[in-house]
């Protein structure tokens, strides 16, 4: 808990239409929804008690639950185009309090649009609000450019006068919302039914991470941006020392389908970069296993053409893993485990790092404290191997 600073209510408006990008809100960025990254971060922020999502997407209420987070149901009539956030938010608030629930001391609507918001950010803005003593706060990012607006025959600078051209550190920065994190006094909302309803303070966010998602062409920079912006905060969740990889075998190192021949010989899709990730481990000492419910011999085959342990045909995985870390004399905390799916949920969550690829199931996704950007069977070992990799390179 930061001191002297309120326990907040997060409130993360999400309807299901979206003119712009179709089921924005589900939308994938860095191999997890943007709804889901918006919980994520509200749940690890220290300054906020409960997560809560207004939605009239069914979708979305499940996504939400599953990434740990409340569902308050917004009414059609506060999801169309012309409904303002605020009005989601004052319709939670009212939901809540009508269950029982009293009005927080600050409440936070925090806009799933922005990927890249981190809990520091919400806790941030709720800071900024209590130690200027404001009735609002945002998170904004600095800005130096010059600004211009098209008038009748000539375009004229806004800002600035065009005539004189001070240099950057000559000019004053001006504050552009990030359009992710507003921080409101709940009783002076209420009356404003604005998230701009009093005295205003910001909190500074770097650039880099300050962009919404409107735009099909915004949804593709964010991928593209995602593991730029994510890649140290990515290293700094590996254990201090990684001492193992554990792995899934169908959906990580396979991209989870099996081609079957007439006489029922079975046969799996992997990719040779995960192989050569792999080998780079085991050259630094980082053993590698494999984890598998499946009997089939293609597992064995694998695990065997990559020179790595397997233990397979086990229906009890957590207990599997934990006997094979005990041969092994390793500890839960300095092992790294990579699923896809509900019954790698357990390991998961009891690994040093929880790491499920790209295109895992939701619980799965849910229960990881790391997704990856490449898919299971198309690089997503290799992706982490790398990761590790860097990370004994470079200063945590």
């Amino acid at each position: 808990m930061m001191v002297g600073v309120p326990v907040a209510l997060a409130v993360i408006p999400a309807r299901g239409g979206s003119k712009g990008i179709v089921g924005k809100n589900l939308s994938l960025v860095g191999g997890i929804s943007l709804i889901e990254r918006a919980v994520a971060a509200a749940r690890d922020a220290t300054t906020i008690s409960r997560v809560v999502v207004t939605t009239d997407d069914p979708a979305i209420a499940a996504a939400t639950r599953a990434a740990g987070g409340d569902v308050v149901d917004r009414p059609a009539e506060l999801a169309g185009d012309e409904a303002s956030s605020e009005s989601a938010v004052l319709h939670a608030l009212d939901t809540l309090r009508d269950a029982g629930t009293p009005d927080p001391d600050v409440v936070v609507m925090i806009q799933c649009t922005s990927p890249f918001v981190l809990p520091a950010d919400i806790d941030g803005v709720v800071g900024a609000l209590e130690a200027q003593g404001t009735d609002c706060a945002f998170s904004a990012t600095p800005s130096h450019a010059f600004v211009w607006r098209l008038g009748e025959g000539s375009a004229t600078g806004v800002n600035h006068d065009e005539r004189v051209r001070l240099r950057r550190q000559d000019r004053a920065p001006e504050w552009i919302e990030t359009g992710a994190v507003y921080a409101m006094r709940t009783d002076v909302f209420r009356r404003a039914a604005h998230r701009f309803c009093g005295s205003v303070a910001l909190y500074e966010v770097p650039p880099l991470r300050a962009m919404e998602i409107d735009e099909p062409d915004d949804l593709a920079r964010a991928r593209v941006l995602a593991p730029l912006v994510e890649a140290r905060d990515r290293a700094r969740r590996l254990p201090n020392r990684v001492a193992a990889v554990v792995l899934d075998f169908d959906g990580v190192l396979t991209d989870n389908r099996v081609l079957t021949t007439t006489d029922g010989v079975e046969a799996v899709s992997s990719d040779r970069s995960d192989g050569l990730g792999i080998e780079r481990l085991r050259k630094v000492g980082i053993p590698v296993m494999v984890l598998s419910k499946e009997q089939n011999p293609v597992v064995t085959a694998r695990c065997r053409k990559l020179g790595i342990e397997c233990v397979q045909g086990t229906d009890d995985k957590i207990g599997a893993m934990s006997a094979l870390l005990a041969t092994h004399e390793l500890e839960w905390s300095e092992v790294v485990f990579v699923g896809n799916d509900i019954n790698d949920v357990e390991c998961l969550r009891a690994a040093g790092l929880g790491v499920a690829v790209a295109d895992a199931w939701p619980a799965a996704v849910a229960a990881a404290d790391l997704v990856l950007t490449r898919a299971g069977g198309r690089g997503a070992v290799r992706e982490l191997a790398d990761l590790i990799l860097a990370s004994r390179e470079a200063p945590r």
